[in-house]
């Protein structure tokens, strides 16, 4: 009896010692849109202090220029292309927005397959509770919903922006889901969010957790907690001015300041990875600064992003990184730090361990593809050079540029690179190659 005691207490101890995971992914953010990464008019004392506790990542990059191709490669720990349909986000209504996600949509196959989805199942298998609360946007079908991908919990829109007091799209179909029934509830949605998460640690914090937290702040409808009686219709979606838009902004500081005061008050902090990011890019009201344009290109502006990352302990605190990291980076870097294994191959790396241990960055070569209609977005990373290419209307505009000394992407190499260019070239099709759809 006291054997088998002894390997019970052994083994709960393990269990326990298994960190927590948090990962807070707003959307629409720019990358100069928080104090911490150069905002002038927003205040963000909660994420200023997380970024005081953790690291701060200046190369960080979604794997898209949209909503549904970076959820795609968080969840899957891959690139979103070898998902099929999914480099566009999907449209209101469950549209599909390219020829490939169209042809998915006519046979109700437009989102993400759950069998290409590790991250929560694998989580999981290792004894963590699961738990998403906020934007969806990887399908509108049954057999897309959080539970088939391994999530025990959920509160959720499905598409990429609802009214945030009615929790409506400008669609009929349901927006708003608990598990897979369509729900209503009152209240602002980013404070909703909060909630179910808060109660979701409180819960929880006796065992090992994965908490997603994809916060729709502060994409349009720009909405702020006071404008409860502003009307929203189609004409008006997407209009909203800066000041609207950084009352969003600090709101969503204060949420994420309660869920940082849960972990605290529940002795939590200090065994819980907690990493903030924004999926892409931003648009409308946004800042991109220092960078060049917005959302839905592949300039700098569109997938250089914000991201935060805090591991008492493990990860030094008050450090600024430099390290190109994607955040397909998170997905295998959550995995390692819950010794889970994926059941598919990674795209991404355990970036924590390398700068746990201080390993130098080794040179990669990244990619990205963008597509809508019948424009086409390309881009290839390779060290500092980076080609960017946009198709649309049988024309094509190339751009090579020098990230390390000109990040904002003023000087256009490819007249005095041509051999670079070609290289490039090479490069991008090759990596186009490996990445060719599943389905």
């Amino acid at each position: 009896m006291k054997t088998v005691l002894a390997y019970l207490l052994l083994l709960s101890a393990c269990i326990a010692a298994k960190p927590n995971i948090v990962f807070i992914l707003v959307d629409d953010m720019g990358y100069g849109d928080i104090a911490s990464y150069g905002a002038p008019d927003v205040r963000t004392p909660q994420l200023d202090r997380l970024a005081s506790q953790g690291v701060r990542f200046t190369q960080f990059y979604a794997n898209g220029a949209e909503c549904t191709p970076t959820r795609t490669a968080f969840l899957t720990g891959r690139y979103p292309q070898r998902a099929g349909g999914l480099e566009c986000a999907i449209g209101t209504g469950n549209v599909g927005r390219y020829d490939e996600a169209i042809r998915l949509a006519e046979k109700s196959d437009l989102g993400l397959p759950a069998e290409q989805a590790v991250l929560a199942k694998s989580l999981k298998a290792q004894g963590y509770a699961t738990g998403i609360f906020g934007k969806w946007h990887l399908g509108y079908e049954r057999k897309f919903f959080p539970d088939r991908f391994g999530f025990d919990e959920s509160f959720y829109f499905l598409g990429g922006n609802v009214d945030y007091f009615t929790h409506a799209e400008l669609s009929p179909i349901p927006a708003l889901y608990s598990g897979d029934k369509p729900i209503r509830r009152k209240g602002y949605m980013t404070h909703l969010i909060t909630q179910d998460a808060l109660s979701f640690i409180d819960r929880h914090k006796a065992e090992p957790f994965f908490l997603y937290l994809p916060y729709s702040t502060p994409h349009f409808p720009f909405q702020a907690p006071g404008d409860v009686d502003k009307v929203f219709t189609k004409e008006n979606w997407m209009e909203g001015s800066r000041e609207t838009y950084v009352a969003m902004l600090e709101d969503m500081d204060t949420q994420v300041g309660r869920i940082m005061a849960s972990l605290e008050s529940a002795d939590l902090a200090k065994n819980t990875i907690l990493v903030f990011a924004s999926d892409h890019g931003g648009m409308g009201p946004s800042r991109n600064a220092p960078f060049r344009d917005k959302k839905g290109t592949l300039f700098e502006g569109g997938i250089r992003t914000t991201c935060i990352a805090r591991w008492p302990g493990k990860l030094p605190a008050a450090r600024t990184s430099s390290r190109l990291t994607l955040t397909f980076d998170l997905t295998a870097s959550f995995l390692a730090a819950a010794s889970a294994e994926s059941p598919l191959p990674l795209d991404g790396i355990d970036i924590f361990a390398d700068i746990a241990t201080g390993k130098k960055p080794e040179p990669r070569i990244v990619g990205w593809r963008a597509r809508r209609g019948d424009r086409t977005w390309r881009a290839i990373r390779a060290d500092n050079l980076k080609y960017v290419s946009k198709i649309e209307n049988n024309a094509i505009d190339e751009y090579l540029f020098d990230i390390a000394k000109d990040p904002a992407e003023t000087t256009n190499l490819i007249p005095s690179h041509p051999d670079e260019t070609k290289q490039m070239l090479r490069l991008l099709g090759a990596w186009e190659d490996n990445v060719a759809p599943i389905r």
